[in-house]
């Protein structure tokens, strides 16, 4: 994907699979997350001070993020770089954005109030892209639909 398209992707509304470093003789740590990217900026994700991942992502200082859609054509983005800020607490109004970037406004609003605690324990990591992977398999989708109708119409 050219570079407009695929900050445009990541910027969409996808859950993203993050991938951090977890040891030398362990494989990375996958863990689905919601988060929120605004092409030309950095990715931001939250997690509880004292998890796993955020120990982790302060071990390694760098993450990885990929994010798909699932549907024909598919496509997917992956990010990886370097870990640029860790907000410790959680800015409530970037709590707030990411709730609301994935639940309509009723359900944000319940879920912040009933997850209101979690102000105190959570904790952003933002990450600066550095490597891209992608992929769009329109071009692949339009080529196979063409030779399937070639074989058919003869």
């Amino acid at each position: 994907m050219p570079g407009e398209e695929r900050e445009r992707f990541l910027a969409g509304l996808h859950v993203g699979v993050l991938g951090v470093a977890d040891g030398d003789d362990r494989a990375p740590l996958i863990v689905p997350v919601w988060y929120r990217y605004e092409p030309g900026g950095d990715i931001v994700v939250q997690t509880g001070r004292e998890t796993v991942k955020a120990r982790l992502l302060r071990a390694a200082g760098r993450f990885s993020l990929c994010v798909q859609d699932e549907n024909p054509p598919y496509r997917y983005v992956s990010v990886e770089g370097p870990v640029t800020e860790v907000n410790d607490p959680v800015d409530p109004g970037e709590r707030d954005a990411i709730a609301h970037r994935y639940l309509d406004p009723e359900e944000a609003r319940a879920y912040l109030k009933s997850t209101a605690g979690q102000l105190a324990d959570d904790i952003t990591f933002r990450m600066r892209p550095q490597r891209w992977r992608t992929a769009n398999f329109a071009a692949f989708a339009a080529e196979f639909s063409e030779a399937d109708r070639i074989d058919r119409d003869g």
